[in-house]
């Protein structure tokens, strides 16, 4: 856990630098923690010794004796991913990554889960680490929806038992709602639906089942669409229908509780 992680940003207390730093564009979340424990990074002059320290709006944050541009308003984007990339910043195996297709003028981003190497559809990228990090929580009862090829004929009992959720090789997996669309020869596509997604879920649910899984396309995660979107396409949601889905208040509003804020708290003198 980093030491920061029990201390909630609130619009009194600021923004911890850490996060600042990752959403100005500067590094990740992780990086920025190791510029302040390099002593790198400095508050009004004064080296800042923890990532857990709150920025106020008005603070000189400055990298290496450089200002740090204010960091960017959040945003939220529908990305198409093709089959053939890796959801990571950085491959070992040297494998092209989703991050390195992104135009330049998007920024910094990082996705909201993943989608492995050969599976195709939404994804969703965001420049808000704790953005990210809330529309992932299964406790938000999300939706996420596959279009999915599979080769061989499928048992219809044996799509809907998933209801009851299953367990293979020893991993429980929660309730997928799975249901036959048509038949291809010896291929079937598949509409299938669940929450949790726990790492190659479906395909493995679905090699169980003794079809092996050829295509896999999701079309939706939670209330956002892939829609028409074309591959590899990337398309920014709006900021007012981020807001509406997500229960966010603007963030003009919010800049001016923290000012106000600011403006009560004790001068240095």
């Amino acid at each position: 856990m980093h030491d920061d992680d029990e201390v909630i940003d609130s619009p009194e207390k600021g923004e911890r630098i850490a996060k600042m730093l990752a959403r100005a564009g500067v590094s990740s979340r992780r990086d920025a923690e190791k510029l302040i424990a390099e002593g790198r990074v400095k508050l009004d002059n004064k080296v800042v010794e923890t990532p857990a320290t709150f920025v106020q709006p008005g603070d000189i944050v400055t990298v290496d004796g450089k200002p740090v541009a204010p960091a960017q308003r959040t945003r939220l984007f529908r990305y198409h991913k093709p089959a053939g990339l890796v959801t990571t910043h950085k491959d070992e195996k040297g494998r092209p990554t989703v991050f390195e297709k992104m135009p330049p003028e998007i920024g910094r981003v990082i996705s909201v889960g993943r989608l492995d190497l050969n599976s195709e559809g939404l994804l969703l990228l965001t420049n808000d680490g704790a953005l990210a990090r809330k529309l992932e929580l299964p406790a938000n009862g999300w939706i996420r929806r596959y279009r999915v090829r599979v080769h061989g004929s499928p048992d219809e009992r044996a799509l809907a038992a998933l209801a009851q959720g299953v367990t293979v090789e020893g991993v429980r997996y929660g309730p997928i709602e799975a249901g036959l669309d048509s038949r291809q020869g010896a291929n079937a596509w598949l509409t299938v639906a669940l929450q949790e997604g726990k790492n190659r879920e479906i395909r493995r649910v679905m090699d169980y089942l003794g079809l092996p899984v050829s295509r896999l396309l999701r079309v939706s995660y939670g209330p956002f669409q892939l829609g028409t979107l074309p591959k590899a396409a990337i398309e920014e949601v709006p900021p007012k229908v981020m807001r509406d889905q997500l229960g966010m208040k603007s963030e003009a509003a919010e800049a001016r509780v923290a000012e106000r804020r600011a403006r009560k708290k004790p001068s240095a003198e």
